[in-house]
């Protein structure tokens, strides 16, 4: 089982936050030496909602709380991430082979002092807002094609957004 075709994908929640200037949070994860960076996203407890999953996420890795945000759309299809070879059985206990992910569009209403990466268990160590068509070429190259297929799906109530 060394390709973990086996193995179930975790469920996941993301949020792609944007702020006035239709910019998108983007963290670079501490327990990684890589460049790459990332959206906020993280597990789904047992019996949690993926948009409640989503907002706790959202408070755990940046501090932005829900009063800051209004969600602008979610994505209705789950998409799909394996993890490579090197990393199945090293991350979430080798329980899991990638994860399936919920995501959600927030408009981000507060300001940049609102946002702290010093959280009582951070996972970022730098975040910053990267202009849209950076995202994808920012992640990890395992999530790459996830994150093109989001801004896809995205792609109306962002532009919707940049409108305003």
């Amino acid at each position: 089982m060394a390709d973990g075709s086996e193995l179930p994908y975790r469920p996941c929640a993301g949020v792609m936050l944007v702020n006035r200037h239709g910019n998108i949070f983007v963290g670079q994860r501490l327990d990684s030496t890589l460049e790459a960076w990332q959206m906020p996203q993280g597990g789904i407890d047992k019996g949690e909602a993926a948009e409640a999953a989503a907002l706790r996420e959202l408070v755990e890795e940046t501090g932005v709380t829900p009063d800051k945000v209004e969600l602008v759309a979610k994505a209705e299809e789950e998409l799909f991430y394996d993890l490579p070879d090197e990393l199945i059985g090293k991350i979430w206990g080798g329980k899991y082979r990638g994860q399936r992910q919920r995501w959600f569009l927030y408009r981000f209403t507060g300001a940049d002092h609102d946002i702290n990466i010093r959280t009582p268990h951070p996972e970022f160590r730098a975040w910053r807002w990267a202009e849209p068509e950076e995202v994808p070429q920012a992640i990890v190259g395992f999530k790459k094609a996830l994150y093109e297929k989001l801004f896809e799906i995205f792609a109306e109530p962002l532009d919707e957004m940049m409108k305003r």
